[in-house]
Formats: C-alpha cells, structure tokens, sequence
C-alpha cells in the first residue's frame, strides 16, 4: 500500500475472505437435521436414512457452488429484459430456493418444513468470521472508509455486519447495481457511489 498516495477506500469481498461460510453452514446444516431427526415422527424412513449418511460439509460445498453458478448466469444476456436491465433476483432468494432443490436431489425432501428450510437458508446472514477478521477491520477503519462490496444482499450483508462485529463504514451490494460481480457495472457504480475516480 503506497503512503504517498494512499487508497481513499478499502473494499472488501465477503464470503470466505472476512467469514467462515463453510464451518457455519455445515454444522449448522448438521445440527438442524439432528434435531429434526430427533423430533419428528412423521420423517419417511428413506429421508432418515439419506439424512443420516449425508456429508453435510459436502452438501455445504454443493451449495455454494450453486451460489456461482447463479451468478454467473445472471449476468448472461438472457437473464436481460426488453428494457435492458436485469432480471434480478436476490442471493437470498437464491439460497432458499437452491435449498429446497438440493434436498430434492438428496432426496431428503421432508426432512424440514418449510418454515424450518426459510430459518435455514437465512444462516448465511449469521456467518462466524475469521478469528482475525474483526479486530483488523476495526484497526483500517480509523484510517480508511472501509466498505463492503460482495454479491450479497443489502439486508444480508447487514446482518452479518452486526453478527461478526465489522464495522463497515458502507454497506455497497451487487444489489445496488442489479448485476453481480464480476459484472463491470458492480464495480464502476462502487467507485461512482463514493465519488472516486474509475482508473
């Protein structure tokens, strides 16, 4: 980093540079079937067994490339509508939806219901950060505007903000912008929101 011509801003990607998405959603899958396992009867036989021998690290992995694919397809020109904006839907729409399809292809439909499978998408909001994360963003946030700018959602990245202890300056989503990254226009209207130079 120069000290004669110092960053103005300092933007940061989200998931699994600032936070451990991949611990949290794993054991937090894991615990979730535990307990539904344990307290339901009207589980099918075939689910209890396909949720008992589950990988849930494995089944986390397979969600989240999900989530890359989806965004990827959704700065495809197909996803464009006659008006010429994007066809926009929310990462947290996407894991939600996403789920309930992997649970199908698992097999493991019935296993939660429907409102137990919206309070489980929503763990992506409640992510734990690395051991590191929080006390180094404090320290850059005396000295930089620090900000986020991550293809979650507005209301995620808020929640997660609060849960990790980050203190963002800013809030900045690929929501913003109705694109995703690595989409030029999730950049450019970053550095046109604080008002600094695209160079």
């Amino acid at each position: 980093m120069s000290c004669i011509n110092p960053p103005t801003a300092l933007l940061f990607d989200v998931f699994g540079t600032l936070v451990d998405w991949r611990t949290t959603v794993a054991e937090t899958l894991s615990k979730q079937a535990a307990l539904a396992l344990n307290s339901s009867s009207s589980i099918p036989t075939s689910v209890r067994l396909f949720a008992s021998t589950i990988s849930w690290p494995d089944f986390a992995q397979e969600w989240r490339d999900t989530y890359k694919n989806f965004t990827l397809a959704q700065n495809s020109p197909s996803k464009t509508k006659a008006s010429g904006k994007s066809a926009f839907k929310t990462v947290d729409q996407h894991h939600h939806d996403s789920l309930i399809h992997l649970l199908a292809d698992h097999k493991l439909t019935g296993l939660w219901t429907s409102d137990q499978i919206q309070a489980i998408a929503q763990i992506w909001h409640f992510l734990d950060p690395w051991s590191d994360t929080s006390p180094a963003l404090h320290d850059l946030s005396k000295s930089f505007l620090t900000c986020t700018l991550s293809n979650g959602n507005v209301s995620l990245l808020r929640d997660l903000a609060a849960h990790a202890d980050l203190p963002f300056s800013r809030i900045l989503s690929s929501e913003h912008f109705g694109a995703y990254k690595p989409s030029p226009l999730v950049y450019n209207g970053a550095a046109e929101h604080l008002g600094l130079r695209n160079e």
